[in-house]
């Protein structure tokens, strides 16, 4: 599935960035991120997928219901792992599937909107490369690193640049 290789290349690129910092540069607060760390992003990108993998079951995909475990966002090699896990299980076939979520903070009632795998995928690789471009910030702070001119970059902007660049 062309979707599954789109994610398995954000998946590479963040794990690539990922290997390359220490246990405690993954952990330790980001001033240019509001003082969140690198592992912070990470759980947060791994759990909305979490939360994919859980809907697709059944049948409910609600990104607000997250565990926010501490384990992913201190925990590099594990958080590696949970990429590596995740990228494996999106070769499922597309279904309808309902999003559910409180979207205002006045309200406890949950809204309920049709959508699919497909679709929920395209948003989790979406908001992972929106992260990454968070993560990029954070790492640039914390270490002299190489990282892809496309990271943490849309391929719309990848694509708009390159058209520029002939």
């Amino acid at each position: 599935m062309q979707l599954q290789h789109a994610v398995n290349n954000a998946f590479l690129q963040l794990a690539g960035s990922l290997e390359q910092l220490s246990p405690d540069l993954y952990s330790l607060p980001c001033s240019n991120l509001s003082n969140s760390t690198i592992g912070q992003h990470v759980r947060h990108i791994v759990e909305m997928f979490q939360c994919l993998e859980n809907g697709y079951q059944s049948g409910i995909v609600n990104y607000e219901k997250r565990k926010r475990d501490q384990a992913i966002e201190t925990n590099k090699e594990f958080a590696l792992g949970l990429l590596r896990d995740i990228h494996n299980g999106l070769n499922k076939a597309d279904k309808p599937l309902i999003l559910e979520g409180v979207y205002n903070d006045d309200s406890s009632h949950a809204m309920q909107f049709a959508t699919n795998y497909f679709r929920e995928i395209v948003y989790n690789l979406e908001h992972t490369i929106h992260h990454m471009a968070l993560i990029r910030v954070g790492l640039k702070e914390l270490i002299a690193i190489e990282l892809p001119d496309n990271y943490g970059m849309a391929s719309a902007t990848v694509k708009h640049k390159r058209s520029c660049a002939q």
